[in-house]
């Protein structure tokens, strides 16, 4: 009769042959296998250093990413985009104290014995007419290819279609650093010939004292140049930009990013010297004066007669300053308020 089993006694499983071995074998090669491995549902969730547990790093696809910022480009030298980063960027100061008279345009300051507006005018415009007698200086005919119109036509003296342009205007550049610049160097800000464009007198009125974030010429393919010019200047006189003007000449250089600093030769012509040269050959007839209306009827003392001019109807300016102060600059022969006091040269355009 078998034997009853106490409790802890082995188990007998009739393993004759040796098969209770092999089992025993198995048993512990199992038991070490969950010992070393650990169970199989979490391997993938853990691992085990030092006795602590510690989670899995994410899969890629999980890992989130931070965006790298793309570096600012540096401008190459000789750029004048490189030339713009070296002009400061400052708000516009007040106006306080402005006078276009402080700056002398049309002054003979290259000493030629001719104003500046004929040496613009000597240089800028092909097929030109001088003034009998005028020393080689007046221009009374030409043709100008308009940089900011993109246009070829003809100088015409009356009414005047042509202006000399400030690239960088005089107000512009005294709210924006020349209020610290002394007499001599206003002067030569006014007269710069790096500075100053013969361009359409209508294009002129439009951008009045406009940086380049209010006003770029109509001819596109001329901006990169114009822009080129402005920082030019500003670098030249110690000038700065606003911020909106410097954004505006970024973005036009931007399509044109190895527009070179401006150093075109900008030197005045000597006098009697442009493109194809001629001197009239009789001297420019003299407008017939306007007749003087009948004097009007004295009047009592206290109501005296409106100071007049000839050419102006009922508005009067004392100079130049008062014609600004009213935005009437630049007076032409017709306009209200012209005389002859404004035009100091008789070309039927004052205080330009």
């Amino acid at each position: 009769m078998p034997e009853k089993l106490s409790t802890g006694a082995k188990v007998g499983l009739g393993c004759g042959g040796g098969g209770c071995l092999t089992i025993a074998v198995i048993v512990i090669a199992a038991f070490i296998s969950v010992i070393v491995g650990g169970a199989p549902d979490e391997t993938a969730a853990e691992t085990v250093s030092g006795g602590q547990a510690t989670t899995a790093p994410a899969s890629p696809e999980s890992t989130p990413t931070t965006a790298v910022p793309t570096p600012t480009k540096t401008a190459d030298p000789g750029t004048a985009l490189a030339m713009l980063a070296d002009l400061e960027t400052k708000g516009r100061a007040p106006k306080t104290g402005y006078d276009a008279d402080l700056f002398r345009w049309r002054a003979d300051v290259d000493r030629n014995g001719c104003d500046t507006r004929n040496d613009v005018l000597r240089r800028d415009l092909t097929d030109i007419t001088l003034k009998l007698g005028s020393n080689g200086c007046a221009v009374i005919a030409g043709r100008l290819a308009d940089p900011y119109l993109g246009e070829t036509y003809a100088f015409d003296r009356d009414p005047n279609n042509i202006d000399i342009d400030h690239v960088v205007a005089r107000s512009n550049a005294w709210q924006t650093g020349a209020q610290g610049l002394d007499e001599t160097e206003l002067e030569e800000f006014g007269n710069d010939p790096l500075n100053l464009l013969a361009v359409s007198s209508t294009l002129n009125r439009q951008k009045g004292d406009g940086d380049a974030a209010t006003w770029l010429p109509p001819q596109k393919s001329f901006r990169c140049e114009y822009v080129s010019r402005q920082i030019a200047v500003k670098h030249k006189y110690g000038l700065w930009v606003v911020r909106a003007e410097r954004d505006a000449m970024t973005s036009v250089l931007e399509s044109c990013e190895d527009e070179p600093a401006f150093t075109e030769d900008v030197s005045w012509p000597a006098a009697g010297d442009g493109d194809n040269v001629k001197v009239e050959s009789t001297p420019t007839k003299t407008k017939k004066p306007v007749e003087k209306p009948a004097p009007a009827p004295e009047k009592p003392a206290d109501e005296p007669e409106p100071k007049r001019d000839s050419f102006s109807g009922s508005v009067y300016y004392k100079n130049c300053t008062a014609a600004r102060a009213a935005g009437a600059a630049p007076v032409r022969v017709g306009d209200p308020g012209y005389g002859r006091h404004l035009d100091r040269d008789g070309e039927g355009v004052g205080c330009e």
